[in-house]
């Protein structure tokens, strides 16, 4: 064939694919080649059924973002196990956000964020008690939470409470916890003690023949230790404002001159001597308290409903039982009970403050809040939160009642240095009690002075 008549040939070859591909339905396009440059086969047509094409299919997990949050806090030890894990898990299902829990008990936390707020390394989100507040916030350990929400967009009229440091946000509290007394009923059953004690007389006469009855048993704890000093605040202080006293006035201290005070500090000594006490109190601290609970080595409690779970736990054929309580005799008013909280706040070193915001935002959504609410025995930080407590334990609901019948206090939050008023309190009083300061007047005399200079 000439050379000629074979570029006519491919000529017509060319033209003639044009005129097929002209031609082919629209919206199909060619197959793709190969690797290897020969052509790819069509896929097979998928198999025919009956799946309704119009059906959403399920939005895929978000990506992973490489960012890890880590959050420390006290509460996931207070919870049943693997609780706390899975209801955090659902923000990273959300976002891809990873969240590390560091989960510790609550002295040992408050100490481990207190050494990263010193060298700026706390974790991106913490676990605040109130107390805390003002000395995180005025050093500048935590974010201002204010600022974090408005950028967001949040809307705070939902939350129950915010604890703020002139006049900005740095603590949201998630959940709340009522402090009533708790009762050995086991104990107090086999003394013969028939009706529970309502005022300090009678708790006094109850204590008495509790450890008449049994001399392993003590009547009631009081934690001293400068090493976590909370139980001022709720194993002194609780006794003061159940009966409606006061120890801050007009945003000032009101130890000296307050009869309740005296009260209450003579009220405290008078178990002390007549060794109704547990012993070892100016070196106990909360979880030390719990323990000789939950051993049965102590009749009366006063202590947090966040413990319910641990003391069941611990002690499941326990009789336990809540009272209000007891009162200063002749007292007629209505009772406060002290209220601490989970807090949750987000360290200023973090470089993930949007996402760390995100993360509170998600504790805080109505229906995480009302798990971990219902789950831990408080009530919400949300206000449209709606727990369904019907799993709670029935004792749960004895504590609701009574935490309705007693207005909720707690004089320390927002206190500059509470921890260390506490603390001033807390070794003058073991002072008194061993007796190297005699009165309760002079005892308090001396604990105003040194809170009177924090307020200066």
């Amino acid at each position: 064939m000439s050379k000629k008549r074979v570029i006519s040939a491919l000529a017509l070859i060319l033209t003639l694919a044009l005129v097929l591909a002209a031609c082919a339905p629209a919206g199909e396009d060619p197959a793709p080649p190969a690797e290897n440059g020969a052509a790819t086969p069509a896929p097979a047509p998928p198999p025919a059924d009956d799946t309704d094409n119009d059906a959403e299919e399920p939005a895929p997990p978000p990506e992973a973002t490489g960012i890890t949050l880590e959050f420390q806090q006290w509460w996931g030890v207070e919870l049943p196990p693997g609780f706390f894990a899975d209801l955090v898990s659902g923000f990273t299902e959300q976002t891809g956000i990873e969240i590390q829990l560091l989960d510790n008990p609550f002295a040992v936390t408050r100490d481990q964020i207190q050494v990263g707020a010193a060298t700026g390394t706390m974790a991106d989100v913490v676990g605040l008690d109130g107390s805390w507040v003002y000395d995180f916030a005025r050093q500048g350990n935590i974010s201002n939470l204010t600022a974090l929400m408005q950028s967001a967009g949040y809307d705070d009229s939902q939350l129950t409470d915010q604890i703020r440091w002139e006049g900005n946000t740095y603590m949201i509290p998630v959940v709340n916890f009522a402090y009533p007394m708790f009762v050995n009923m086991d104990i107090v059953n086999a003394a013969g003690i028939t009706e529970m004690p309502t005022t300090w007389d009678e708790f006094m006469e109850a204590m008495r023949v509790v450890t008449a009855h049994d001399s392993s048993v003590s009547g009631f704890a009081i934690p001293l230790s400068p090493v976590s000093p909370s139980g001022v605040q709720n194993q002194v202080m609780g006794w003061l404002w159940a009966t409606g006293g006061n120890m801050i006035q007009n945003g000032r201290p009101n130890l000296v001159g307050n009869a309740d005070m005296t009260a209450t500090i003579d009220f405290i000594r008078a178990m002390h001597d007549e060794n109704l006490l547990a012993p070892g109190g100016a070196a106990m601290v909360e979880p030390d308290m719990l323990e000789e609970f939950v051993n049965g080595r102590v009749a009366f409690m006063i202590s947090s409903l966040a413990h319910l779970f641990m003391i069941q736990d611990g002690a499941p054929d326990m009789n336990l039982a809540f009272i209000d309580i007891p009162v200063r005799d002749g007292f007629t008013g209505t009772s406060s009970m002290t209220v601490a909280n989970w807090g949750i706040g987000i360290a200023s070193n973090s470089l993930h403050q949007e996402e760390a915001w995100q993360f509170v935002e998600f504790m805080m959504s109505p229906e995480v809040n009302a798990r971990l609410s219902a789950e831990a025995s408080a009530f919400p930080g949300n206000a449209r939160s709606v727990p369904d407590f019907s799993a709670a334990p029935p004792l749960f609901m004895d504590a609701f009642e009574i935490f309705q019948r007693n207005n909720a206090i707690n004089e320390f939050t927002g206190l500059p240095l509470a921890e260390d008023l506490m603390r001033s309190f807390g070794t003058h009083l073991i002072l008194h009690l061993d007796g190297d300061i005699a009165t309760a007047d002079e005892m308090l005399e001396m604990a105003q002075a040194e809170w009177n200079q924090v307020f200066n």
